[in-house]
Protein backbone atom coordinates (compact mmCIF):
# COMPACT_ATOMS: atom_id res chain seq x y z
CA UNK A 1 0.00 0.00 0.00
CA UNK A 2 2.80 2.47 0.70
CA UNK A 3 4.29 1.89 -2.77
CA UNK A 4 0.54 2.19 -4.39
CA UNK A 5 0.56 5.44 -2.65
CA UNK A 6 3.88 6.49 -3.65
CA UNK A 7 2.68 5.90 -7.19
CA UNK A 8 -0.24 8.38 -6.41
CA UNK A 9 1.46 11.41 -4.90
CA UNK A 10 4.33 11.27 -7.91
CA UNK A 11 1.49 11.02 -10.74
CA UNK A 12 0.00 14.54 -9.28
CA UNK A 13 2.99 16.59 -8.40
CA UNK A 14 2.45 18.81 -10.52
CA UNK A 15 -0.60 19.76 -8.74
CA UNK A 16 1.27 21.00 -6.23
CA UNK A 17 2.03 24.16 -5.27
CA UNK A 18 5.61 25.55 -5.13
CA UNK A 19 7.09 26.86 -2.47
CA UNK A 20 7.15 30.63 -2.94
CA UNK A 21 10.72 31.91 -3.25
CA UNK A 22 12.25 33.91 -0.06
CA UNK A 23 12.47 37.68 -1.67
CA UNK A 24 9.99 40.52 -0.77
CA UNK A 25 7.82 40.76 -3.72
CA UNK A 26 8.37 44.96 -3.38
CA UNK A 27 12.30 44.28 -4.70
CA UNK A 28 11.30 45.31 -8.42
CA UNK A 29 9.80 48.50 -7.17
CA UNK A 30 12.92 48.83 -4.93
CA UNK A 31 15.22 48.66 -7.44
CA UNK A 32 13.14 50.85 -9.71
CA UNK A 33 13.48 53.57 -7.56
CA UNK A 34 17.13 52.96 -7.26
CA UNK A 35 17.76 53.12 -10.92
CA UNK A 36 15.51 56.14 -11.08
CA UNK A 37 18.17 59.37 -12.47
CA UNK A 38 18.63 61.90 -9.68
CA UNK A 39 18.09 65.86 -10.18
CA UNK A 40 20.86 67.19 -12.61
CA UNK A 41 22.62 70.41 -11.22
CA UNK A 42 21.51 73.74 -12.47
CA UNK A 43 24.02 76.64 -14.23
CA UNK A 44 24.47 79.64 -12.41
CA UNK A 45 23.40 81.47 -15.73
CA UNK A 46 19.65 80.42 -15.62
CA UNK A 47 20.03 81.74 -11.72
CA UNK A 48 20.64 85.27 -12.40
CA UNK A 49 17.84 86.07 -13.85
CA UNK A 50 15.49 84.40 -11.75
CA UNK A 51 17.23 86.50 -9.08
CA UNK A 52 16.56 89.53 -10.29
CA UNK A 53 13.00 88.82 -10.72
CA UNK A 54 12.77 87.88 -7.27
CA UNK A 55 14.30 91.25 -6.22
CA UNK A 56 11.46 93.04 -8.85
CA UNK A 57 8.93 91.27 -6.61
CA UNK A 58 10.44 92.06 -2.92
CA UNK A 59 10.43 96.13 -4.14
CA UNK A 60 6.89 95.69 -5.29
CA UNK A 61 5.93 94.10 -1.95
CA UNK A 62 7.76 96.98 0.04
CA UNK A 63 5.81 99.67 -2.26
CA UNK A 64 2.57 98.18 -1.13
CA UNK A 65 4.37 98.45 2.65
CA UNK A 66 5.30 102.20 1.94
CA UNK A 67 1.83 102.80 0.50
CA UNK A 68 0.58 101.98 3.39
CA UNK A 69 2.55 103.93 5.56
CA UNK A 70 2.06 107.13 3.71
CA UNK A 71 5.04 107.24 2.19
CA UNK A 72 4.24 107.54 -1.47
CA UNK A 73 7.15 108.90 -2.82
CA UNK A 74 9.20 106.19 -1.86
CA UNK A 75 6.32 103.18 -2.81
CA UNK A 76 6.49 105.11 -6.23
CA UNK A 77 10.24 104.75 -6.68
CA UNK A 78 10.30 101.11 -5.79
CA UNK A 79 7.09 100.42 -8.89
CA UNK A 80 10.11 102.42 -11.02
CA UNK A 81 12.66 100.51 -9.63
CA UNK A 82 10.66 96.93 -9.83
CA UNK A 83 9.93 98.14 -13.73
CA UNK A 84 13.43 98.80 -13.97
CA UNK A 85 14.37 95.13 -13.38
CA UNK A 86 11.69 93.69 -15.36
CA UNK A 87 13.32 95.85 -18.46
CA UNK A 88 16.47 93.66 -17.86
CA UNK A 89 15.88 90.61 -16.22
CA UNK A 90 14.34 89.03 -19.74
CA UNK A 91 17.25 90.41 -21.25
CA UNK A 92 19.82 89.00 -18.97
CA UNK A 93 18.09 85.64 -19.38
CA UNK A 94 18.25 85.83 -23.42
CA UNK A 95 21.76 87.35 -23.93
CA UNK A 96 22.94 84.69 -21.16
CA UNK A 97 21.05 81.53 -22.78
CA UNK A 98 19.39 81.07 -19.37
CA UNK A 99 15.78 81.24 -20.34
CA UNK A 100 13.34 78.88 -18.45
CA UNK A 101 9.84 77.65 -18.46
CA UNK A 102 10.08 78.11 -14.42
CA UNK A 103 11.52 81.36 -14.65
CA UNK A 104 8.78 82.30 -17.03
CA UNK A 105 6.41 81.36 -14.74
CA UNK A 106 8.01 83.26 -11.97
CA UNK A 107 7.86 86.58 -14.23
CA UNK A 108 3.85 86.14 -14.68
CA UNK A 109 3.70 86.19 -10.97
CA UNK A 110 6.01 88.88 -10.23
CA UNK A 111 4.41 91.21 -12.83
CA UNK A 112 1.40 90.67 -11.39
CA UNK A 113 2.13 91.78 -7.42
CA UNK A 114 4.24 94.64 -9.15
CA UNK A 115 2.30 95.91 -11.88
CA UNK A 116 -1.31 95.03 -10.95
CA UNK A 117 -1.74 94.31 -6.99
CA UNK A 118 1.01 97.24 -5.72
CA UNK A 119 -0.41 100.30 -8.09
CA UNK A 120 -3.90 99.39 -7.15
CA UNK A 121 -3.68 99.29 -3.67
CA UNK A 122 -1.17 103.14 -4.16
CA UNK A 123 -3.95 104.91 -5.70
CA UNK A 124 -6.40 103.60 -3.10
CA UNK A 125 -4.46 104.58 -0.32
CA UNK A 126 -3.42 108.10 -2.11
CA UNK A 127 -7.13 109.25 -2.89
CA UNK A 128 -9.57 106.37 -4.28
CA UNK A 129 -10.69 105.82 -0.73
CA UNK A 130 -12.25 109.22 -1.05
CA UNK A 131 -14.53 107.58 -3.29
CA UNK A 132 -15.30 104.86 -0.56
CA UNK A 133 -16.93 101.34 -2.64
CA UNK A 134 -16.48 103.40 -6.09
CA UNK A 135 -12.70 103.65 -5.51
CA UNK A 136 -12.35 100.00 -4.16
CA UNK A 137 -13.76 98.83 -7.61
CA UNK A 138 -11.44 100.95 -9.86
CA UNK A 139 -8.37 99.66 -8.13
CA UNK A 140 -9.78 95.94 -8.47
CA UNK A 141 -10.91 96.77 -12.05
CA UNK A 142 -6.74 97.62 -12.30
CA UNK A 143 -5.77 94.62 -10.75
CA UNK A 144 -8.50 92.04 -12.58
CA UNK A 145 -7.21 93.40 -16.27
CA UNK A 146 -3.71 93.42 -15.25
CA UNK A 147 -4.34 89.43 -14.32
CA UNK A 148 -5.71 88.65 -17.61
CA UNK A 149 -3.24 91.28 -19.59
CA UNK A 150 -0.64 88.86 -18.32
CA UNK A 151 -2.54 85.41 -18.97
CA UNK A 152 -3.29 86.15 -22.78
CA UNK A 153 0.20 87.52 -23.01
CA UNK A 154 1.63 83.66 -21.79
CA UNK A 155 -1.20 82.06 -24.07
CA UNK A 156 -0.42 84.20 -27.21
CA UNK A 157 3.40 83.28 -27.13
CA UNK A 158 2.80 79.56 -27.56
CA UNK A 159 0.39 80.11 -30.52
CA UNK A 160 2.74 78.42 -33.18
CA UNK A 161 0.57 80.45 -35.83
CA UNK A 162 1.44 84.06 -34.96
CA UNK A 163 3.71 85.48 -37.39
CA UNK A 164 7.35 86.61 -36.91
CA UNK A 165 6.71 89.89 -37.36
CA UNK A 166 4.25 90.55 -34.33
CA UNK A 167 6.82 89.66 -31.60
CA UNK A 168 7.87 93.21 -32.07
CA UNK A 169 4.46 94.34 -30.82
CA UNK A 170 2.53 93.86 -27.58
CA UNK A 171 -1.53 92.98 -28.08
CA UNK A 172 -2.76 95.88 -25.97
CA UNK A 173 -0.67 98.09 -22.80
CA UNK A 174 1.98 95.65 -21.39
CA UNK A 175 1.75 95.24 -17.27
CA UNK A 176 4.90 97.62 -16.72
CA UNK A 177 3.69 100.45 -19.01
CA UNK A 178 0.51 100.38 -17.45
CA UNK A 179 1.45 100.38 -14.03
CA UNK A 180 3.74 103.45 -14.67
CA UNK A 181 1.12 105.49 -16.31
CA UNK A 182 -1.75 104.45 -14.40
CA UNK A 183 0.07 106.58 -11.48
CA UNK A 184 -0.11 109.66 -13.15
CA UNK A 185 -2.66 111.45 -10.89
CA UNK A 186 0.27 110.88 -8.26
CA UNK A 187 2.44 112.63 -10.32
CA UNK A 188 0.96 115.47 -10.87
CA UNK A 189 -0.33 115.90 -7.08
CA UNK A 190 3.77 116.60 -6.20
CA UNK A 191 4.04 118.82 -9.20
CA UNK A 192 1.41 121.12 -7.28
CA UNK A 193 -1.68 120.06 -8.49
CA UNK A 194 -4.14 120.47 -5.51
CA UNK A 195 -6.22 117.21 -4.50
CA UNK A 196 -10.28 117.33 -4.38
CA UNK A 197 -13.52 115.36 -5.12
CA UNK A 198 -12.77 116.39 -8.66
CA UNK A 199 -9.32 115.18 -9.10
CA UNK A 200 -10.29 111.74 -6.81
CA UNK A 201 -13.54 111.42 -9.58
CA UNK A 202 -10.92 112.28 -12.38
CA UNK A 203 -8.45 109.33 -11.11
CA UNK A 204 -11.23 106.82 -10.71
CA UNK A 205 -11.93 107.37 -14.91
CA UNK A 206 -8.00 107.48 -15.86
CA UNK A 207 -7.67 104.27 -13.62
CA UNK A 208 -10.44 102.66 -15.47
CA UNK A 209 -9.39 103.65 -19.04
CA UNK A 210 -5.51 102.39 -18.26
CA UNK A 211 -7.44 98.73 -17.22
CA UNK A 212 -9.28 98.80 -20.39
CA UNK A 213 -6.16 99.83 -22.68
CA UNK A 214 -4.01 96.80 -20.85
CA UNK A 215 -6.89 94.43 -22.09
CA UNK A 216 -8.17 96.10 -25.40
CA UNK A 217 -6.42 94.43 -28.83
CA UNK A 218 -5.00 98.22 -29.05
CA UNK A 219 -1.09 96.89 -30.98
CA UNK A 220 1.49 98.78 -28.61
CA UNK A 221 5.09 98.76 -29.80
CA UNK A 222 7.34 96.61 -27.48
CA UNK A 223 10.95 97.11 -28.04
CA UNK A 224 12.16 94.35 -27.59
CA UNK A 225 14.43 94.00 -30.68
CA UNK A 226 15.63 97.34 -30.14
CA UNK A 227 19.68 97.48 -28.75
CA UNK A 228 20.68 94.63 -29.47
CA UNK A 229 23.45 95.77 -31.59
CA UNK A 230 24.70 99.03 -31.30
CA UNK A 231 27.19 100.76 -34.12
CA UNK A 232 30.60 101.72 -32.73
CA UNK A 233 30.03 105.36 -33.50
CA UNK A 234 26.79 105.94 -31.15
CA UNK A 235 28.29 103.96 -28.17
CA UNK A 236 29.58 106.60 -26.49
CA UNK A 237 26.17 108.98 -27.25
CA UNK A 238 23.93 105.75 -25.84
CA UNK A 239 26.27 106.07 -22.90
CA UNK A 240 26.03 109.97 -22.41
CA UNK A 241 22.10 109.83 -23.17
CA UNK A 242 21.77 106.41 -20.65
CA UNK A 243 23.63 108.65 -17.79
CA UNK A 244 21.44 111.62 -18.36
CA UNK A 245 18.21 110.05 -18.43
CA UNK A 246 19.01 108.74 -15.08
CA UNK A 247 20.40 112.02 -13.62
CA UNK A 248 16.99 113.36 -14.34
CA UNK A 249 15.02 110.57 -12.99
CA UNK A 250 16.74 111.19 -9.71
CA UNK A 251 16.96 115.22 -9.86
CA UNK A 252 13.22 115.59 -11.47
CA UNK A 253 11.46 112.50 -10.55
CA UNK A 254 8.03 113.95 -11.10
CA UNK A 255 8.50 116.14 -14.50
CA UNK A 256 10.18 113.14 -16.03
CA UNK A 257 7.40 110.81 -14.99
CA UNK A 258 4.93 113.03 -16.22
CA UNK A 259 6.38 113.58 -19.71
CA UNK A 260 7.48 110.34 -20.00
CA UNK A 261 3.91 109.02 -19.41
CA UNK A 262 2.22 112.00 -21.49
CA UNK A 263 4.78 111.16 -24.68
CA UNK A 264 4.04 107.15 -24.37
CA UNK A 265 0.08 107.64 -24.15
CA UNK A 266 0.08 109.95 -26.98
CA UNK A 267 3.04 107.76 -29.16
CA UNK A 268 0.29 104.42 -28.51
CA UNK A 269 -1.81 105.46 -32.33
CA UNK A 270 1.55 105.14 -34.17
CA UNK A 271 1.92 101.70 -33.06
CA UNK A 272 -1.57 100.81 -34.33
CA UNK A 273 -0.55 102.36 -37.85
CA UNK A 274 3.08 100.42 -37.88
CA UNK A 275 0.67 97.20 -36.65
CA UNK A 276 -1.34 98.17 -39.51
CA UNK A 277 1.26 98.76 -42.28
CA UNK A 278 3.02 95.76 -41.25
CA UNK A 279 0.13 93.74 -41.92
CA UNK A 280 -0.65 94.87 -45.06
CA UNK A 281 2.80 93.86 -46.40
CA UNK A 282 2.64 90.51 -44.34
CA UNK A 283 -0.54 90.03 -46.54
CA UNK A 284 0.66 91.29 -50.05
CA UNK A 285 3.82 89.14 -49.54
CA UNK A 286 1.44 86.41 -48.90
CA UNK A 287 -0.78 86.14 -51.95
CA UNK A 288 0.08 84.30 -54.88
CA UNK A 289 1.15 85.87 -58.73
CA UNK A 290 -1.92 86.44 -60.88
CA UNK A 291 -1.48 84.65 -63.69
CA UNK A 292 -1.64 85.95 -67.08
CA UNK A 293 -4.95 86.71 -69.02
CA UNK A 294 -5.55 84.36 -71.54
CA UNK A 295 -5.71 85.67 -74.85
CA UNK A 296 -8.99 85.58 -76.77
CA UNK A 297 -9.55 83.70 -79.18
CA UNK A 298 -7.45 80.90 -77.87
CA UNK A 299 -8.14 77.53 -76.41
CA UNK A 300 -7.46 76.62 -72.95
CA UNK A 301 -5.27 73.82 -72.89
CA UNK A 302 -6.89 70.51 -71.59
CA UNK A 303 -5.50 69.88 -68.23
CA UNK A 304 -3.47 66.85 -67.47
CA UNK A 305 -4.94 63.65 -65.75
CA UNK A 306 -2.14 64.39 -62.73
CA UNK A 307 -3.57 68.13 -62.73
CA UNK A 308 -6.96 67.15 -61.97
CA UNK A 309 -8.19 66.49 -58.40
CA UNK A 310 -9.41 63.00 -57.51
CA UNK A 311 -11.88 62.07 -54.92
CA UNK A 312 -10.75 60.48 -51.71
CA UNK A 313 -11.42 57.14 -51.79
CA UNK A 314 -12.08 56.28 -48.39
CA UNK A 315 -11.83 58.18 -45.27
CA UNK A 316 -8.21 57.78 -44.71
CA UNK A 317 -7.04 59.57 -47.75
CA UNK A 318 -8.28 62.20 -47.10
CA UNK A 319 -6.76 65.96 -48.74
CA UNK A 320 -3.91 67.51 -46.54
CA UNK A 321 -5.29 70.71 -45.76
CA UNK A 322 -8.43 68.32 -44.08
CA UNK A 323 -5.73 66.38 -42.06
Amino acid sequence: MRGKDRRVAQSHRKDYIPAMPNRSPFEPYRRRLLRRPRFRTIPVRVLVPNVITLLALCAGLTAIRLAVEDRLEWALAAIVFAAALDGIDGRVARMLKGTSRFGAELDSLADFVNFGVAPALILYSWGLHELKSAGWIAALAFAICAALRLARFNVMMEDPNRPAWAGNYFVGVPAPAGAITVLLPIYLQFLGVPFSELTALVAFLYTLAIAFLMVSRLPVLSGKRVGKRVSPEMVLPVFVLTVLFFALLISYPWEVLTLGTIIYLASLPLGWLSYRNAQLKSAAAAEPATPFAQPLGERAPAPRPADVPQAPSSDTERPARLN
